[in-house]
């Protein structure tokens, strides 16, 4: 059983597009602390499945109270949880992922999870494109460098 740890925005991009594939894929449960269902639940307006995503709550609210005066709310409580469960962490923000690399927990971003599914052959060359460039239409924001990283690896 593969476990993560979500941070909000791959869960609101790979439901904007429709490809929980994506996930589902890899991780058998995502957990994401209760800051992160509310803003993908009550902010956006989405409804998760509960047997896949499942909400736990921090315990170290030290932490947490440290980690908000740099980063949002559900960022804060993502990586306090990924700390607290020793899991990896799915997180996109740049300053969120090197936070929790240097509080030693192993993270993913949107397009790791893409390179990873590639790889593992659960897609193919033309639909990891494809799910890149709908992200990226749904308003999912990259780097020049980091895409063109992406597309090297994807093409190969």
């Amino acid at each position: 059983m593969k476990l993560i740890i979500s941070d909000s925005t791959t869960i609101i991009t790979l439901l904007n597009i429709n490809r929980l594939d994506v996930l589902k894929n890899i991780f058998s449960l995502v957990y994401i602390p209760k800051k992160v269902y509310d803003e993908i639940v009550i902010e956006e307006k989405i409804t998760l499945n509960k047997n896949f995503f499942v909400v736990k709550e921090i315990n170290d609210k030290n932490l947490y109270t440290l980690l908000t005066k740099s980063l949002d709310a559900g960022e804060s409580e993502a990586i306090v949880l990924a700390k607290e469960m020793n899991l990896s962490l799915i997180i996109d923000e740049k300053k969120g992922r090197k936070i929790a690399s240097n509080l030693g927990i192993n993270i993913f971003g949107f397009i790791g999870l893409l390179v990873l599914n590639h790889k593992k052959e659960m897609l193919t060359k033309d639909d990891t494109l494809d799910i890149f460039y709908k992200a990226k239409k749904q308003g999912f924001m990259v780097g020049n460098n980091l895409e063109n990283e992406f597309l090297k690896l994807i093409k190969n």
